[in-house]
């Protein structure tokens, strides 16, 4: 699937009718595994990121070429479309109009730019947001910096927690006015907090974590929210499989004995070793 493919893919889960839980990614197994079981979009969020590429908490550490790389081969792994957290762009606007470059060359079918402030600020012990201003001025340069306009660009604040519903409102409405394809939306804690974002703005929602009072997708749908994040949970599975198998391992626990390792069958698929030994006859006349 070619990526202008998979960024329609996208656009049409956006336009639909129905919300979507995509499946957290992070790697070329993890997105061959999301692909095989049917999720309709991957989710490639910051912390995963941080944590699969640096091994580090989610605190801007990791740089725009890491990013993109890992994009860039999870694109050759699979064909599912993908949605980037692309964090505040890497710097200022200018950086903002680059990462964008870098993200769609990489295969993404769509990325998110918010206006939290980040790195965190010296002495800033609670997160902090750019101004409006300089919110849309990074809006618009990402809005710019689109050379396939099939790339999904969500406008993202997390204004609900931060400062206030009223804020994190006027911040929609005006990424809206740039020309974003979707507003994405961390931090809403309530129905009546979803209730008056869906009703104050008209595009389609993405919503980075709810409570579990929102957790009812025929809800959700109704106020146009059209992918709900789940968190990261596979990645977290995978770090404590590695752990356990490992502390087995080392304890004296014989190779046969381990417990939860794949079948050959799961590993000869998620290798796509069909299509290898195929190519491999193909090309260079191996195997019968």
């Amino acid at each position: 699937m070619t990526f202008r493919l998979r960024r329609e893919a996208l656009r049409t889960i956006l336009t639909g009718d129905r919300c979507v839980h995509p499946g957290s990614v992070y790697d070329a197994i993890s997105i061959r595994i999301a692909e095989d079981l049917g999720f309709p979009l991957g989710m490639f969020g910051g912390s995963a990121a941080s944590l699969a590429i640096l091994g580090d908490p989610d605190i801007a550490l990791i740089t725009l070429t890491e990013l993109a790389e890992q994009m860039r081969r999870m694109s050759r792994a699979a064909a599912l479309p993908v949605l980037v957290d692309a964090d505040h762009g890497y710097g200022n606007a200018m950086n903002v109009r680059r990462t964008v470059q870098e993200l769609e060359a990489a295969g993404a079918a769509g990325l998110t730019i918010e206006d939290t402030l980040l790195p965190q600020a010296f002495g800033a012990a609670k997160p902090q947001l750019i101004s409006l201003e300089e919110g849309v001025g990074k809006v618009k340069a990402a809005l710019g910096g689109r050379g396939d306009p099939s790339l999904v660009i969500l406008g993202r604040t997390g204004a609900v927690s931060i400062t206030s519903l009223d804020d994190a409102i006027a911040r929609a409405k005006a990424y809206e006015a740039c020309g974003v394809d979707g507003l994405f939306f961390t931090g809403i804690g309530t129905r009546d907090q979803l209730d008056a974002i869906a009703a104050a703005t008209n595009l389609p929602i993405v919503l980075g974590g709810a409570p579990e009072e929102m957790a009812d997708l025929g809800y959700l749908a109704s106020r146009r929210v059209r992918i709900a994040l789940q968190g990261h949970a596979p990645i977290a599975a995978a770090t404590q499989a590695v752990y356990e198998t490992l502390k087995a391992l080392r304890e004296g626990t014989p190779p046969k004995q381990l417990k939860g390792l794949p079948s050959a069958e799961l590993t000869s698929r998620v290798m796509r070793e069909a299509d290898v030994k195929h190519r491999l006859r193909d090309v260079l006349g191996l195997g019968s």
